[in-house]
């Protein structure tokens, strides 16, 4: 289309796509961008049309030849016009080589089955007042005080790609927390929660079982503000569908985890929250 340019966004253009994100009512963290965009400066697209930002999209290229697409949004008013389509070949020309994973919001889900995507399981953004009770483990701490490499080793087992230096910046974030459950020295799990435009988000959480996501999600809550508390939970670890319902939260909606290439195989029966629905 004339007067339609693609290009690599600045870290300032990155706020932008932060709030469509939010106008689309995905709710994403205050502090989100700046670890998305140290993950790959180069993975963060937008289509101008006329000089105007029309469209975004990213296309996160981790190590281990996997990539993460998120952000795919046009703006309500040039939509419709193939600008979308466009940014959507470009980014995953940068994504070449790749396996790819995505969250697909259902309106969306069969375009990217036209484009080779295949379903894997569905993750379900569960939301609700703070749960009430307290954490019977005796035995939590600031994650920030546990070895670093123990908290990358469970990253490894439950994401499909090293990603050392976000997960560093994640446990960071301002006006975050990060709780890791600790037993007989070994850890068993952990879990960060963040602010968002709407209450607080947990994500990860990790665990070894139910019990110690409960105990970890309602330390996570404590430590929040006030709002409401928001789990991104893979429908295929039942355990974590069960967790979410025990702590009085409900299903808000749903996306489909969808990968281009071999799936990734990941302990998700560890894996009660996703990190994000952006990045992986």
């Amino acid at each position: 289309m004339d007067g339609y340019r693609l290009r690599v966004m600045s870290r300032a253009e990155l706020d932008l796509a932060v709030d469509w994100a939010r106008a689309e009512g995905w709710n994403p963290g205050l502090h989100d961008a700046g670890a998305f965009h140290a993950v790959d400066p180069e993975g963060f697209l937008i289509g101008e049309l006329d000089g105007e930002p029309a469209a975004c999209l990213s296309v996160v290229r981790y190590p281990d030849n996997f990539g993460f697409l998120g952000f795919y949004i046009v703006r309500p008013e040039m939509r419709g016009r193939g600008l979308g389509w466009d940014l959507w070949q470009a980014g995953l020309r940068h994504l070449e080589g790749c396996t790819v994973g995505l969250d697909g919001v259902v309106a969306q889900q069969d375009n990217y089955r036209k484009s080779g995507f295949a379903l894997a399981y569905r993750n379900i953004r569960y939301g609700g007042a703070p749960p009430a009770g307290t954490s019977s483990a005796a035995a939590l701490v600031d994650a920030r005080t546990v070895p670093f490499d123990r908290l990358l080793a469970w990253d490894r087992a439950l994401f499909p790609a090293p990603r050392a230096g976000f997960l560093s910046n994640w446990i960071t974030l301002p006006g975050a927390s990060a709780l890791a459950a600790v037993v007989d020295g070994a850890l068993r799990g952990f879990g960060v929660i963040r602010p968002c435009h709407s209450g607080s988000k947990i994500g990860p959480l990790y665990a070894a079982d139910r019990g110690t996501a409960r105990d970890l999600a309602l330390a996570l809550a404590a430590t929040a503000g006030d709002g409401p508390i928001f789990l991104d939970v893979p429908e295929v670890n039942r355990d974590a569908v069960l967790l979410a319902e025990e702590l009085g939260l409900t299903p808000q909606f749903e996306t489909a985890r969808m990968y281009l290439g071999p799936a990734p195989t990941i302990d998700t029966a560890r894996l009660f929250g996703v990190t994000t629905f952006e990045l992986g």
